[in-house]
């Protein structure tokens, strides 16, 4: 198990977690900065899309790793963080699966959702951000929160030590071949994308297919109407058998 020693602090508000670990990740941060909110004022999603949540009904955070990863395979940071949090929510009892790239599913539901910058001066170095449901989720888009499925739900201070302990097991993973390998073996097997019809969202417009796999570098790979395609960055939304 790595021997990180995870450094948490807590503010009550801040524009963005993100934004804010990659501020003092520029200024030399050690790895393991785990900067907590109960409300963030420009929360941030994957294209540019806000993050919003009520102050309180979240676990809004963001971690700094620096793991010896090249560019493109950053995906793997992000795939630690989401196994990570799946394995932790197991042990409260709530089973859920990975959508590609980001995405925890509860029933098909969004419980939480990860965005990862790279960081490249004065050391490389990934932040990892992590909203996670737990008392309220938006209408209307297909999410859900902790609350709706546990009597007895941790708190976000809870869910986060625990997540925190099953990152530590998986942080040596980022560092070597083998450990990406074994990682990419866990999120191949919690990954809900795999065997479904899919509309991939691209910058450059919207595709259908069907998912394949991920790749090593964690891009999925898409069978469409033109031939297969790699993924590495865009929405997929999955569709169901009836469509």
């Amino acid at each position: 198990m790595n021997s990180l020693v995870w450094r948490v602090e807590h503010v009550t508000e801040v524009d963005s977690t993100n934004d804010a670990v990659v501020e003092r990740a520029r200024a030399g941060e050690a790895e393991g900065l785990v900067l907590v909110a109960d409300h963030q004022s420009r929360g941030r999603g994957r294209l540019g899309r806000t993050w919003d949540a009520p102050p309180g009904s979240a676990l809004l955070c963001s971690l700094l790793l620096r793991p010896a990863l090249d560019d493109d395979q950053a995906q793997w940071a992000v795939g630690a963080v989401a196994l990570s949090a799946r394995a932790a929510l197991a042990r409260f009892g709530l089973a859920c699966e990975i959508k590609w790239p980001n995405d925890l599913l509860v029933d098909d539901a969004k419980i939480a959702g990860i965005l990862a910058e790279l960081v490249t001066a004065p050391s490389r170095g990934v932040v990892v951000g992590l909203g996670l449901n737990l008392s309220d989720s938006p209408p209307d888009v297909g999410a859900t929160h902790l609350t709706r499925h546990l009597d007895t739900a941790p708190s976000a201070r809870e869910l986060l030590d625990v997540a925190l302990e099953e990152l530590s097991a998986r942080r040596d993973w980022l560092d070597s071949s083998d450990g990406l390998a074994r990682l990419a073996a866990q999120y191949r097997e919690a990954l809900a994308t795999i065997g479904q019809r899919v509309v991939v969202h691209q910058r450059e417009g919207s595709w259908t297919g069907t998912a394949r796999d991920v790749d090593d570098m964690g891009r999925l790979i898409v069978d469409g109407a033109d031939g297969v395609r790699v993924v590495a960055a865009g929405d997929v939304v999955h569709l169901r058998a009836d469509r």
